[in-house]
């Protein structure tokens, strides 16, 4: 398989508004395409993509390897480069996520609800495409499968605009992505990748009022709060991830030891790596959590009673508590019982995941009543917190906010709805 990664030199010279128009009315028209498709032509499609995913292996972690390298030679963190990274396990993990998301029910056209009025009219409430979706990111090139394969199930076209780090990776998935779709009768324009790297041009996206119909950037918080500023379009946003985990008094000590070290240390440059670790004064335990955590190479930064705990333990600054470090960097205060933990939480928490570990179930239930986040768990790993784990194939991201969506965005997230109404010749007195 060959994988075309070259920019036309027309299109360098183009200047990114009319980039942007151009690609957008080209989007908006496949669009109009695929949402007369049926559920099994899309699944078709996207079951092709997926295979040839597979076969662009070679190509693709060579791409990849291009990257990697330009990301060590420019100085990115550790953490940035395991996003980056790509090898023969991960890119299968890609191509069978949009398997996944082929054989999951199609929402569009679902009937969310019926009523008949008293003059006999039968109003519904339907599942349809929102239509042209701008998605910006960063650093990670599954986005660019896990975003094609979610919008083409839910009826959408995607302008998808990846970050300078992972810019021949995303080329290479997309190519690949787009030949299966194409092979199966998909305009090519459904799925479009932006072909500059330019920063205007993801201002142009911004401000593509009536062309682009929502953003979902995906990326770190300087991302998110430039697309919330400038945007002109709706937003889908979620912020940085300052996830909590509370090992609450009640606590069984080997189980909160696997699990704080797992929320932590399993994948710590992901959104739902725990950030913060409440432990509480009465938990016996604590000194084990944390001797965990520090044998496995995490630095560890505590309130006073936390560096009491083990002389490894760093003093904690005040905006230790309310950073992502996406890095083997943890935050740890000793906090006096559940209403302390509650406190904090709504202090500092992002409202992406926060977690408790317990076995007195009153104390969960009201855990997980009060903490105000998109996800909120109980006796389990915050790593949890993915669109995959949650059964919705994958994930355009993880939405924070109260309205439209929230937690792991995926089908149902990138729909909307339209009332239909059918009457028998009423006239309105």
């Amino acid at each position: 398989m060959t994988v075309q990664t070259a920019i036309p030199a027309a299109t360098i010279a183009e200047a990114p508004e009319a980039l942007v128009e151009r690609l957008a009315r080209a989007g908006r028209s496949a669009q109009r395409v695929l949402a007369r498709l049926a559920a099994p032509a899309k699944a078709a499609a996207l079951h092709a993509a997926a295979d040839c995913l597979r076969k662009a292996e070679p190509q693709i972690l060579e791409a990849n390897a291009q990257d990697l390298a330009a990301g060590e030679a420019n100085g990115l963190t550790g953490a940035l480069l395991d996003r980056l990274r790509l090898d023969p396990a991960r890119l299968a993990g890609i191509a069978d996520a949009v398997d996944q998301v082929a054989d999951l029910p199609d929402p569009v056209g679902e009937v969310i609800d019926t009523s008949t009025r008293p003059n006999g009219l039968v109003l519904s409430r339907i599942r349809i495409p929102i239509g042209l979706i701008g998605i910006i990111y960063e650093s990670r090139p599954n986005v660019t499968a896990d975003a094609a394969a979610l919008c083409v199930r839910s009826g959408n076209a995607v302008l998808l605009r990846g970050g300078s780090e992972a810019v021949h990776s995303n080329r290479a998935i997309h190519a690949a992505i787009v030949e299966g779709l194409v092979s199966k009768g998909i305009p090519a324009e459904v799925v479009q990748l932006m072909p500059t790297q330019d920063r205007a041009a993801v201002g142009a996206m911004l401000t593509a009022a009536g062309l682009i119909d929502m953003i979902v950037p995906r990326g770190g918080k300087s991302l998110v709060a430039r697309v919330q500023a400038d945007a002109r379009v709706p937003v889908l946003a979620h912020l940085d991830g300052i996830c909590h985990t509370y090992i609450h008094s009640a606590a069984d000590p080997a189980k909160a030891r696997a699990l704080a070290l797992n929320a932590k240390m399993r994948r710590t440059g992901i959104c739902g790596s725990m950030e913060t670790l409440l432990l509480d004064a009465q938990f016996p335990a604590a000194q084990a959590v944390v001797a965990d955590l520090l044998d496995a190479g995490c630095e560890l930064r505590g309130d006073a009673r936390a560096c009491a705990l083990d002389s490894r333990i760093v003093s904690a600054s005040a905006e230790d508590w309310d950073t992502e470090y996406l890095d083997a960097i943890l935050s740890v205060a000793v906090v006096d019982g559940l209403d302390a933990a509650l406190d904090h939480i709504a202090r500092h928490s992002s409202h992406h995941t926060d977690a408790i570990v317990s076995e007195d179930a009153a104390t969960v239930e009201r855990f997980l009543a009060e903490v105000d986040s998109a996800i909120v768990m109980a006796n389990a790993s915050t790593q949890f917190a993915d669109g995959g784990e949650f059964g919705l194939g994958a994930e355009i991201g993880i939405a924070t906010g109260r309205l439209h969506a929230r937690g792991p965005v995926a089908l149902e997230g990138l729909t909307t709805y339209k009332w239909q109404v059918r009457g028998a010749g009423q006239v309105r007195p």
